[in-house]
Parts: C-alpha cells; structure tokens; sequence
C-alpha cells in the first residue's frame, strides 16, 4: 500500500535529515535516558501534533494523546487504565514540571459527542467512543441546552474549551497532582488550538478565559 511505502520515505529523509543535525542529542538520549519536564495530553487527530505546534525538539515532551485529549478521573476500581497510567509516570517518576491539556478545533470526538452518534452504541462498532465519550455528556447537555437558547453560540468549539476544562479537574483528582499542584512542584495548564487559524489560546488563571498567544511581531 502506497502509504506505508510513503512512511518510509518519511524515515530516510529523517535519518539523513533531522537525525544527522541531531545526532548527538539522540545520542545523549539514548544514553541518558529521558527526562523531560512537560506532558503534553492531547488529541490524536492527526491534524494537530503538540511536538509541531511547540516546535518541539526529541526528548523536550512528554506527550499522551487520546480521542479528544479527555482526562478519566481518579479511580481504582478496575480496568486498563492507559491515561491514567501515563499520567503517572510522568508526575511520579520523571517528576514533570508541568501537565498541558491540548485541545483542539474542529474536533471529530466532540463533534461525535455533540451529534449523539455514539451514545447508544454498547456493542459493535462505537461502543469504546461512546463509552470514553460519556465523560463528557454532563458538559455536552449543557452546552446542547445553552445553544438551544442562543443559536449563535459556536457549540463545537464550547465544548472542546470545556473538554479541557473538564481533563483538568479530573488531574486534580488524582493524590499524587493534587499534592505536588499544592507544594508548587506541579502546573497544570489548559491550551487550545484553531487549526483553521492556527492561534493557540492558552486558559489564562486570572481570567479563567482561553487567551491568545501574542506573537513577537504583535508585541
């Protein structure tokens, strides 16, 4: 198939691109071993990859990406607990400084939400989507509602804001955020990106808004 072929065309330009420019901060990685200080969670849309958005260089992040960059809140009851899992390591052994929620516009998990395509699907195809979707449906109701009111409200795009929000307070339900978050060892931040714009918003603390990153020439 062509685009597994293309793949690898994509792996020879970067052994004899990135990697060789490179090659000794791969070295000193693979030595090393890894020890960054940011987790980016974001979505696994592949139009939006945080390593590209941040202009990230190889062992600068550490990234989780999942449908709609959700958060499963703290729990111990069972299950393979994948998000939850990541989200551990990274506080708790590479003892990251900071924990960043990426969402994203134009989101297809919002967008399946929003639409109800997958509440009611137990078996078959949808049942994972519509089971790690339902995280959001309270939020979704809401904003269904608030939109039912005011048609003009950009519903997609509340809901992928309060997505975020949501993964947010669900980190802080876990002991081991909780407790570093307190003693200043720990920042959690929320971001959000407009693939059609390409602004990045960041969720500001003193106005609980999603600001835009001001660039350097608009200073």
């Amino acid at each position: 198939m062509p685009e597994f072929r293309a793949l690898l065309d994509g792996y020879r330009r970067f052994r004899t691109g990135p990697y060789a420019t490179q090659r000794q901060r791969y070295d000193a990685l693979a030595n090393q071993g890894q020890s960054p200080k940011v987790m980016v969670i974001a979505c696994c849309d592949s139009r939006v990859d945080p390593t590209v958005i941040f202009d990230a260089e190889p062992g600068q992040m550490f990234v989780v990406r999942n449908v709609a960059n959700l958060v499963p809140p703290y729990e111990t009851s069972g299950g393979m607990q994948g998000a939850s899992a990541a989200i551990e390591y990274a506080v708790t052994q590479l003892e990251v400084h900071h924990v960043v929620v990426l969402g994203h516009g134009r989101c297809g998990g919002i967008q399946a939400s929003l639409s109800g395509q997958f509440d009611d699907a137990e078996v078959g195809e949808g049942r994972f989507i519509g089971r790690w979707m339902s995280m959001i449906r309270p939020a979704r109701d809401q904003v269904r509602a608030a939109a039912a009111i005011s048609p003009d409200i950009d519903a997609n795009r509340a809901l992928e804001q309060a997505a975020i929000r949501l993964s947010l307070a669900n980190l802080r339900s876990f002991p081991f955020v909780a407790e570093r978050e307190a003693a200043g060892r720990l920042k959690l931040q929320g971001a959000y990106f407009g693939i059609a714009e390409g602004i990045l918003h960041v969720l500001s603390p003193e106005t609980d808004k999603f600001e835009p990153v001001q660039l350097d020439w608009e200073a």
